[in-house]
């Protein structure tokens, strides 16, 4: 193994640790709506990435594409938290681009432009694939809120009526009107009535 992939792994090793966090952190706007112990940042990142490929493949996209940018999308939040909207009123964050540049300086450039790629897609919103994971990013946040709901937590509502607004592909809204008009459990008698 030659110096330069010997650093490039030590360099990705660093990353993959510093990704790991993202099972650690808690999505911060459910603390504010008084959830006691709510999902991890990572937790939110993999129910959205299946959600995007879902998206993506009804509305005519890449499904992989959808749920790879999805995996990327809220990775910064290692370096700069999961910043509650309140608090973005406050702080001037830097870009998610420019936060993972830092991220992935020192890894190989392939892999450094492979992540950059899929994050600079995805805020760019310039694809159908990058507006398909913007929409699974709402619709997974909708979800947790219906079940938050369901568990006792009222004051999501404002996450709930947010997201549904920020919804803009046909699917995307197709799937937030029927997870409103279902229970979160409704699934479970379907399996169990053989349907």
């Amino acid at each position: 193994m030659t110096d330069d992939v010997m650093g490039d792994v030590t360099g990705l090793a660093g990353l993959l640790y510093e990704f790991g966090l993202l099972k650690r952190y808690k999505r911060t706007g459910w603390l504010v709506a008084g959830v006691r112990d709510p999902e991890s940042i990572a937790e939110h990142s993999f129910r959205a990435a299946v959600i995007a490929a879902m998206i993506a493949r009804l509305e005519g996209g890449d499904p992989e594409r959808a749920a790879f940018m999805s995996l990327f999308h809220d990775t910064q939040e290692t370096r700069i938290t999961d910043i509650p909207y309140i608090g973005k009123r406050y702080l001037k964050a830097a870009s998610n681009e420019d936060v993972t540049a830092d991220q992935v300086r020192g890894v190989s450039p392939t892999v450094a432009d492979m992540v950059g790629d899929a994050v600079a897609e995805y805020e760019e919103k310039a694809s159908l694939e990058a507006v398909c994971a913007r929409d699974a990013d709402k619709l997974e946040c909708l979800l947790q809120a219906v079940e938050y709901r369901e568990q006792g937590h009222q004051n999501v509502q404002g996450w709930i009526d947010s997201s549904l607004a920020a919804i803009t592909t046909t699917t995307g809204k197709r799937l937030a009107e029927e997870a409103l008009s279902t229970g979160t459990l409704e699934w479970v008698t379907r399996v169990l009535n053989g349907d």
